[in-house]
């Protein structure tokens, strides 16, 4: 029975140092499957070319979001991402045709980042056909700081700064709260048509887990002489974020099992199982020593 502790002793042992020297770094990766679908929505202000006018309109913005599985690897994940932002009237559908009227914008993109950092790769590690994004993209690191960091803004194609705002609570879950903020930065609003941009965005992230459980969008879009084509906010769903907060705590939960549950019980149970292992080997020998006299 000594020697039976003993061994399981050893193996809770080696558990737990595997739980405190492996397994952070191969848990606290960003999954190479992945297939996300985000929705927020809001209200505009929106210009009619045709009349000059602003109406105001109810719109939804969906982001599609999946992994190249096959082209990821252990250090880098691809991602395949298609986002479309559109007026809602009636049955709407996630997106529509560039002859529909409903389409505010629509976009595809390829690019991949570093599965622990969450940054985007470097352009010079890409192939041709990924696009060389900065900064963070779609999550946080995992043991997100109180701190700025850079995020990438599709729509200037160039990181912006997220300055850490401040700490709050999100249905029981702690977030940090990053805010970015672009005022007038010259875009093209389609058609070779010169604009300018200005935008102000909330992330509520998990900093667990870096997962992004909420945004809010006050977005401006401009002609070059001043004039409003789009005046825009948003926010995820009540749905999204409940959903989001329910996937971070199962992540959290899996984080902590692996690394802080099993290398706790590793040691003290290895250590107990041990100690206990000593003792019979030792009690036996003694016993068996005094027979012998």
């Amino acid at each position: 029975m000594g020697r039976v502790l003993l061994g399981l002793g050893a193996f809770l042992l080696v558990a737990g140092i595997l739980g405190v020297a492996w397994a952070p770094g191969a848990v606290k990766k960003t999954p190479v499957e992945v297939d996300q679908k985000t929705d927020l929505t809001g209200s505009a202000e929106r210009l009619n070319t045709s009349t000059g006018e602003t109406r105001e309109l109810e719109v939804r913005y969906t982001s599609i979001t999946k992994s190249d599985t096959e082209a990821s690897d252990d250090d880098t994940v691809y991602f395949k991402q298609a986002t479309c932002l559109v007026e809602v009237d009636g049955e709407t559908p996630d997106c529509v045709s560039d002859a529909d009227d409903r389409l505010i914008s629509a976009g595809e993109e390829t690019f991949a980042t570093d599965r622990e950092t969450a940054l985007a790769v470097d352009g010079s590690k890409l192939p041709d056909d990924v696009e060389p994004f900065e900064g963070l993209v779609n999550k946080w690191p995992f043991d997100a700081e109180e701190k700025d960091y850079e995020v990438y803004d599709n729509v200037i194609d160039e990181p912006v700064t997220a300055r850490f705002d401040r700490a709050e609570e999100i249905d029981g879950l702690d977030v940090n709260v990053y805010v970015t903020e672009t005022e007038r930065a010259p875009i093209d609003l389609g058609s070779d048509i010169d604009g300018l941009y200005s935008d102000r965005k909330e992330y509520s992230v998990d900093p667990r887990t870096g997962a992004i459980i909420k945004q809010v969008v006050d977005q401006q879009r401009y002609l070059a002489d001043g004039t409003l084509v789009l005046d825009l906010q948003m926010q995820y769903t009540d749905e999204e974020v409940a959903d989001n907060v329910a996937d971070a705590e199962d992540n959290i939960a899996s984080v902590d099992l692996l690394t802080r549950t099993v290398p706790l019980v590793g040691f003290i149970g290895g250590a107990l199982c041990v100690l206990a292992g000593l003792a019979l080997i030792l009690t036996g020998r003694r016993t068996k020593a005094a027979h012998t006299a």
